[in-house]
């Protein structure tokens, strides 16, 4: 299957963002990626229900909403109801991390689990096979616009390789720091979708950014 790309809109023009969603809609974005942000779990403050809800009436493309929160488990009926397709919550954030992921399922979004820089991928094992995918965090969550950690292309590899072993079908996404000249080795060591932020929305030309990600062999 060929990957995905999935623009995050933490980078798009907040003021004008009913116009970013329309060029985006005809673009050659696959999902629109949503990073919720609580001011608990990562330093920072995002949006909510009312702005994904927004943005699920005007978009034409499926919402992946990354949960940066603690206890997330308190709010799955209500991302559903917002527009939600795939949720994916941090691994770090959920002490009961099974009944969260069947929780996500049974309210038919995909479900996703999120590793922060310094989790490894081992700690995956007894999961992996009840995921849609794994969202590796290549920089600190909380902001946008960091730098990438290197050590993400090992990190991917390793998840492959487990993935594999376990027979599961969990695909690979990867959020931070992507751009033109990282996606080719990470899409190398395994990657399935590549989330973008500041690399598409900076650009002179963001919709011929996407299509250039998404043409990457």
């Amino acid at each position: 299957m060929a990957h995905l790309v999935a623009p995050s809109l933490l980078s798009a023009d907040f003021l004008h963002l009913s116009s970013d969603i329309e060029w985006l809609n005809g673009s050659d974005a696959d999902w629109y990626h949503l990073d919720v942000m609580d001011g608990v779990f990562v330093p920072n403050i995002s949006f909510g229900m009312p702005v994904i809800k927004a943005i699920h009436e005007q978009a034409a493309k499926p919402l992946d909403v990354h949960l940066m929160i603690i206890r997330p488990e308190r709010y799955l009926q209500d991302f559903k109801e917002a527009g939600a397709a795939i949720v994916s919550v941090h691994y770090e954030a959920c002490i009961h991390l099974h009944r969260t992921l069947e929780n996500i399922r049974s309210l038919n979004m995909k479900t996703g689990v999120v590793l922060n820089p310094h989790t490894g991928v081992q700690l995956l094992e007894d999961v992996i096979t009840d995921v849609d995918l794994v969202l590796i965090m290549s920089v600190n969550p909380g902001f946008g616009g960091q730098q990438f950690i290197e050590n993400t292309y090992e990190k991917v590899a390793r998840l492959k390789d487990l993935i594999i072993s376990k027979h599961a079908n969990a695909m690979i996404e990867v959020d931070g720091g992507v751009d033109l000249q990282n996606a080719p080795l990470l899409l190398n060591a395994g990657a399935d979708i590549l989330v973008a932020g500041h690399s598409i929305f900076s650009a002179m030309n963001p919709a011929a950014t996407i299509t250039a990600l998404k043409n990457i062999d």
